[in-house]
């Protein structure tokens, strides 16, 4: 199995502050050691939180992020502080939402990519984002997201 090689990693092993915004924040990544091999890799964010842009209220979002790649992996210390720079930003769900998801082609140019945003109601629907770069390849075991439908009291 071959090393992976993380001479271009300015994050991971070092205190490293959280960006101002999404933005200004850095995505890194690392080569794939099975390039060539169709696999999934799901990174799960429960508890992520933006801002409403009009009100400054804090918004909630059960997030799912599926790809297969392609040459690269996303490190997974620098997509969790790309996620919590969002922390003190203003958007609107569909705009993270997808923000999330382009960034994330931009860097890796999976060879497909998925993200199921399940927002938290608040002022009484809730908000959900799905969008996906095309159909995964084919024979790939891609599980389902596992995020049930909001039911509120019912």
């Amino acid at each position: 199995m071959p090393k992976t090689d993380v001479s271009g990693l300015s994050m991971l092993g070092s205190q490293t502050e959280t960006a101002a915004n999404p933005e200004a924040a850095i995505l890194e990544k690392v080569p794939s050691g099975h390039a060539g091999t169709d696999y999934v890799v799901r990174f799960t964010a429960p508890e992520f939180t933006s801002l409403c842009p009009m009100t400054g209220q804090p918004d909630f979002a059960h997030i799912v992020i599926d790809y297969v790649p392609n040459e690269w992996l996303v490190e997974s210390k620098s997509l969790k502080l790309f996620l919590h720079s969002f922390r003190n930003h203003g958007a609107f769900h569909e705009d993270c939402s997808i923000y999330i998801a382009k960034r994330l082609v931009e860097l890796l140019e999976p060879k497909w990519l998925r993200i199921g945003a399940y927002w938290y109601p608040r002022g009484g629907i809730p908000i959900d984002v799905f969008w996906q770069t095309g159909k995964p390849p084919e024979g790939v075991w891609l599980p389902d997201q596992g995020v049930q439908p909001y039911r509120g009291r019912g």
